[in-house]
């Protein structure tokens, strides 16, 4: 199985590189690649300290971002190298004050691995929520370099427990201790014989519980809400984006403050064709002021926006509910916002747990939003909802404090 793994990554990355002359993302991720190993040995010193944060992309960054400052905060004798598997991350976050360096995870090979680690050498390294690479776990673990997996959650279908998964269940056997986000993960895992697991709870909410006091006020856009009740969707694609105008052809006293997954610029004009009249916030500079005031739809065409964003909405809606999956509600719970979402949210323990508190509503097909959308303009109905939402964010807070206490106690 091991030699049809390393086969696998081969084999992906010659896709990749075929389809970079055609295709972005895989473009940067050749390219960011590229003599990994000459960049990496000119800009590290290997004779000192270090500690390696390894994240997948740009969420799983800011979802392990509180255990990573602390970190940096209590080891100061230490660099913090920071790699990343995809673009969305690394392009984002590559100037990072958090790190010393900042590079692309090179490809799972034992090659690159054995490279990798002499050159670093890491204290101990740190994974957020998901990526299980065999070559790089295998190496820590046979360098007894602890690995320490965060907000890490397991559910039964998942490959590691599968008849035919005993390899990558074998890659779980490498990693020192398990942060696991709820007592089902902590459940499972000794079912397969792996005990060093603790129900620490998401880093997350210790990343989401203060942004309230740190949000950016943007004034054009507060010109454009007026005294409008405004909804917010974060992180929508085009299936969210057609419910939504439905939604406001519905609701027309509603402002709708849409944030897009992807702001290339064909996506962008697709969402203006679905709303011809909607301001641009590249542009917001451009429109005078009673256009603001009398727009129904600003499209965020920028990154980085949408934590403060929420606090102009008496409503969150959070896209791709109809595809792989939703993306962060957090982010709108923390402010005190209902929490709409599409029907893929199973395996997002966060929104199944707003379900429960009251404060998510998910649905399945249009006339499903328009009925929850109908419910929550009872003003009491909203605000309790969104009092349910605050509670719930604040209750969960707490799991960094919880791993840091472990690291102490490990004298690492």
């Amino acid at each position: 199985m091991r030699l049809l793994y390393s086969i696998g990554i081969f084999l992906y990355g010659l896709l990749l590189r075929i389809l970079a002359p055609f295709h972005a993302k895989a473009r940067l991720m050749v390219t960011g690649r590229k003599d990994w190993y000459l960049r990496m040995k000119q800009s590290v010193d290997s004779s000192q300290k270090h500690i390696w944060f390894h994240f997948a992309s740009l969420g799983e960054f800011e979802q392990g971002r509180p255990v990573l400052e602390a970190v940096k905060n209590n080891y100061v004798d230490h660099k913090i190298i920071v790699t990343f598997y995809s673009p969305s991350g690394y392009e984002i976050r590559k100037n990072t004050n958090l790190a010393d360096h900042v590079f692309y995870l090179p490809y799972d090979t034992a090659q690159n691995a054995r490279l990798f680690l002499d050159l670093i050498n890491p204290s101990f390294a740190v994974f957020t929520k998901y990526e299980y690479w065999y070559y790089y776990f295998e190496g820590l673990h046979s360098r007894s370099i602890p690995l320490f997996l965060v907000s890490a959650i397991f559910r039964p279908e998942q490959i590691f427990f599968q008849a035919y998964g005993a390899f990558f269940l074998r890659i779980l056997v490498f990693v020192t201790y398990f942060f696991v986000q709820n007592e089902e993960s902590v459940r499972l895992l000794k079912e397969y014989g792996i005990r060093n697991a603790g129900l620490a709870g998401d880093t997350r909410f210790d990343r989401v519980i203060d942004l309230p006091k740190g949000r950016k006020e943007i004034p054009l856009v507060a010109d454009f809400v007026g005294t409008a009740p405004v909804l917010v969707a974060g992180s929508t694609w085009p299936e969210d984006e057609n419910l939504l105008k439905e939604l406001i052809q519905r609701f027309p006293e509603y402002k709708l403050i849409l944030a897009p997954h992807e702001i290339n610029e064909a996506h962008i004009v697709n969402i203006l064709n679905l709303w011809p009249a909607a301001l641009r916030f590249s542009k917001m500079t451009e429109y005078d002021t009673v256009t603001l005031t009398e727009a129904k739809v600003l499209i965020i065409d920028n990154i980085g926006l949408l934590s403060s964003l929420y606090g102009y909405g008496q409503v969150a809606y959070i896209g791709g509910g109809f595809g792989v999956g939703i993306h962060n509600t957090l982010e709108a719970a923390t402010y005190g916002m209902p929490v709409l979402f599409g029907p893929n949210f199973k395996k997002f323990q966060e929104a199944k747990d707003l379900i429960e508190q009251g404060a998510g509503f998910s649905f399945a097909e249009s006339k499903g939003l328009m009925d929850v959308f109908e419910r929550l303009q009872d003003q009491s109905k909203r605000v309790e909802a969104a009092k349910s939402a605050r509670q719930y964010v604040q209750q969960k807070a707490g799991a960094t404090p919880i791993i840091m206490k472990y690291l102490k106690n490990a004298n690492l």
